[in-house]
């Protein structure tokens, strides 16, 4: 079987049902509307630009079409193929064209600037790249330097001259896409990790891998069609899309809203009747704290449909669900653990009947194995700290075009997450730390190498060490620790950093001396120590 099974199986049986809807915040409601006149995807209420939907049908047409635009400019079975698009309508259809015509889909972070790009393409071996309006000056600069592309789409008004407008889309068959054949074997997309260097790795997964995510997080969650999912993070993240494949899989509704706003999050839930929410820690934090202080009536919003709140992506705080009990005392919660090369959440999970529980990742999801182990790969007992390993049918080929890291990582079938866990008496696994000098703040991955690689190249900056500190909102904060040359203040130190996308300016300054050990490597631990009230133990829970 393959991913796209499903979507034709809903197609025929359930075609005239909503399977995509997209709401705009009022904010950008008028540019969105300009920028829909291109869209191939019909609205059904012209007088609504800020909602539009898609059933299932138009789905599979508008994936039918997709693919037949690829194989008549020559893609081949294999063929990378990179989608750099913000939320939208048009994400999950392109990205299922792309398989149905046997390419193999290359999501790209949309925070990404010209030489991430650039670098995630080259390492890829991308071919074809597909892409919107909001990224057109990040191409224009990279388009003549890139490695293999060779071909470009465009999604949107005012296309470049290097590149085809995808309404072209429009004039091609809908029909399947034949006459390719794909097993479930063959390679079907690639996401991007990175280690402790800041240099992401391509982390290639197969057709079988996407199928096993969709039944995982079915089971996990029970949906069925009855079921709405408010879908708002990153599509390009396998965490969101791998949650909405619960939706696939059930034939279910689910919403893509463009904004995290709590009044927009509790719009959208009434508005849209949606009976499951996948949160960040900040939008929970967020709409807790807009309740509190008044800025949420919860009179004013028809939650009764609400089932399921369900967080992961960064540590989580137990005191942050005890609190969302007493406002939500009816709502299952569940907490999601993954990783890209355990093809995002799911393979380890608490389950919705262990709330007694929080404050641990849980225990294996459906299909998945896993254990702690020692670095001989033992396992170790209860209560001792050792690696956590899981096994299962999503874990990734490899690291592509990159063996010795795979080597590092795969062993026999079980994959090292790089996080130290332990587990209790009843099975149930509690994350302590992680290997890899990754900070997750409110949700995305901040890798001190290329900030400190940055902030050395200012004049007055002797050293430098970025650490992750505790935050009560983000979980982390980056947080740059400067020995300084000569004098120099925070105000200068921030306006250096301005040339660094937002995400990755650090949040906090401290000026003071780099411990570094007789190697010359930085002594982070000692750093944290010092810095981080509890240590830095970032032990909750993690996705």
């Amino acid at each position: 079987m393959l991913i796209t099974n499903f979507l034709e199986h809903n197609a025929r049986h359930y075609g005239l049902d909503t399977a995509l809807v997209e709401i705009s915040p009022t904010e950008e409601r008028d540019q969105v509307k300009n920028w829909r006149e291109a869209s191939l995807i019909e609205q059904s209420n012209p007088d609504a630009p800020y909602r539009r939907d898609l059933n299932w049908r138009h789905f599979d047409l508008y994936s039918n079409r997709i693919a037949n635009l690829l194989l008549s400019r020559g893609l081949k079975k294999g063929t990378k193929v990179g989608l750099l698009l913000m939320n939208c309508l048009e994400w999950l259809p392109f990205y299922f064209g792309i398989l149905k015509a046997g390419g193999v889909v290359v999501p790209l972070n949309f925070r990404y600037d010209s030489d991430e790009i650039k670098y995630c393409c080259d390492l890829a071996d991308v071919e074809v790249l597909l892409f919107g309006r909001e990224f057109v000056s990040r191409i224009d600069k990279i388009h003549n330097d890139m490695d293999k592309v060779h071909t470009y789409f465009y999604i949107g008004r005012h296309c470049p001259e290097y590149a085809e407008r995808a309404v072209e889309l429009a004039q091609y068959c809908t029909d399947f896409p034949s006459p390719v054949h794909i097993d479930e074997e063959d390679e079907a997309a690639i996401y991007f990790s990175s280690g402790t260097t800041g240099f992401p790795k391509a982390i290639l997964h197969n057709h079988k891998s996407l199928v096993y995510s969709c039944i995982t997080e079915q089971e996990n969650h029970r949906q069925t069609h009855d079921d709405v999912f408010l879908l708002i993070p990153p599509l390009y993240h396998t965490g969101a899309k791998m949650h909405w494949f619960g939706s696939l899989i059930s034939h279910s509704k689910a919403v893509i809203l463009r904004g995290v706003k709590p009044e927009w999050i509790m719009r959208a839930i009434t508005e849209e009747k949606c009976t499951i929410v996948w949160l960040l820690v900040p939008w929970a934090q967020d709409i807790l704290d807009a309740i509190d202080d008044g800025r949420i009536n919860l009179d004013d919003y028809l939650l009764d449909e609400w089932r399921l709140m369900h967080i992961g992506a960064q540590p989580v705080p137990p005191s942050l669900i005890k609190r969302w009990k007493k406002v939500f005392p009816h709502h299952d919660y569940d907490t999601n653990y993954g990783l890209s090369e355990s093809l995002g959440p799911g393979c380890v999970h608490l389950g919705l009947e262990n709330i007694e529980k929080v404050g641990a990742i849980g225990i294996p999801g459906d299909h998945w194995e896993a254990k702690i182990v020692d670095d001989d790969m033992n396992e170790v007992k209860n209560g001792e700290i050792g690696e956590l390993a899981v096994k299962g049918p999503s874990v990734m080929l490899e690291y592509y075009k990159n063996p010795e890291a795979t080597k590092e990582v795969l062993h026999n079938g079980w994959l090292l997450t790089g996080d130290t866990a332990q587990r209790d008496e009843d099975g149930f696994i509690y994350l302590v730390d992680r290997k890899k000098d990754v900070i997750i703040s409110g949700g995305e991955n901040l890798y001190p190498v290329q900030i400190e690689n940055h902030i050395r190249a200012f004049d007055k900056v002797k050293d430098v060490a970025v650490i992750g500190t505790p935050d009560p909102r983000l979980g982390e904060i980056a947080t740059a620790i400067i020995e300084v040359k000569e004098p120099t203040t925070e105000d200068e130190i921030n306006e250096f950093c301005k040339t660094l996308p937002r995400y990755k300016r650090p949040r906090k300054i401290i000026f003071d001396d780099i411990p570094r050990n007789p190697t010359g490597k930085i002594e982070k631990p000692k750093l944290r120590e010092k810095y981080c009230s509890e240590g830095l133990v970032r032990a909750q829970t993690n996705a």
